[in-house]
């Protein structure tokens, strides 16, 4: 069972190497890189290249680990029981599984994607170590262990808006995916826009980083907002002359793709206008 990516998805060495230890290892594969960047994604394509199903938890700050395993629905069980209903004698009724219950029941190997797990509570990745690493949990309302029945792959991405405990990363295979370099970026833009004409590419991606590399951005431009800002030039019908820059226009054509704040826009104003200055 081994990664190589897809048609659809540019997986550089490092990381088919970083998935196939993780696979390897049996240890969660916790993958780190700026938004953008395909971590989500990874986890759909490790799937469909494995030709397995994918169970998908998509964490929030309000989220809790003990939703990962089941819920308990006291409350429906107090209502049944006050209007005499039969189920409420088996507590079975009232509980909901999660997401690692799911993929611990599963009938054969899944990919199991825990997304965006800084945006949670700093407890909890530690909540989840046991049952990530033993591979069971206990359900206290009905005495029962849940085992999982195949280890599952886990896939957990995080953006690095909050520091993961040492304890929680010692037990993770870690990969920080890079921004592509323009190589990468080309055949990136190669499988979702194959018909792009050379000269508009280069010119484009001659800009694209430039923009990013512009000092004092807020927020750089991602790979999802090059591939959107590519074919909304298409959809344009623009040239490379068309995305010729002057002192007059710092800001590049249908900037709205690449450029998400105010601040950033009125950056590459200044920087028009001090240029202007300068004639």
């Amino acid at each position: 069972m081994k990664f190589q990516g897809t048609d659809s998805y540019v997986a550089t060495e490092d990381l088919t190497v970083a998935v196939n230890a993780a696979v390897t290892l049996e240890r969660p594969l916790l993958v780190k890189g700026e938004p953008g960047t395909g971590k989500t994604e990874l986890a759909r394509q490790v799937a469909t290249s494995l030709g397995l199903k994918m169970i998908e938890w998509n964490i929030k700050s309000t989220t809790k680990a003990q939703q990962g395993l089941y819920e308990y629905d006291a409350v429906s069980r107090l209502r049944d029981s006050q209007l005499g209903e039969e189920r409420v004698h088996d507590v079975k009724n009232y509980i909901r599984k999660g997401k690692l219950w799911q993929a611990f029941d599963a009938d054969e190997k899944v990919v199991l994607l825990i997304d965006e797990v800084d945006k949670a509570d700093i407890e909890f990745p530690n909540d989840l170590l046991q049952e990530l690493d033993r591979m069971e949990f206990h359900v206290y309302e009905t005495g029962e262990t849940i085992t999982a029945k195949h280890r599952p792959i886990v896939i957990i991405t995080s953006n690095n808006e909050k520091e993961l405990p040492d304890a929680f990363l010692r037990r993770c295979f870690f990969h920080y995916i890079r921004f592509p370099d323009e190589a990468t970026m080309r055949e990136i833009v190669g499988v979702h826009h194959p018909g792009l004409k050379g000269e508009l590419l280069t010119s484009a991606l001659t800009q694209f980083f430039e923009v990013r590399e512009t000092a004092g951005l807020k927020k750089k431009p991602s790979t999802s907002e090059v591939l959107d800002w590519l074919k909304l030039l298409l959809a344009e019908d623009l040239t490379a002359a068309d995305l010729k820059r002057d002192g007059a226009n710092a800001l590049p054509k249908l900037h709205g793709a690449l450029l998400k704040n105010e601040q950033d826009v009125h950056l590459f104003e200044r920087l028009a206008f001090m240029a202007r200055g300068q004639r």
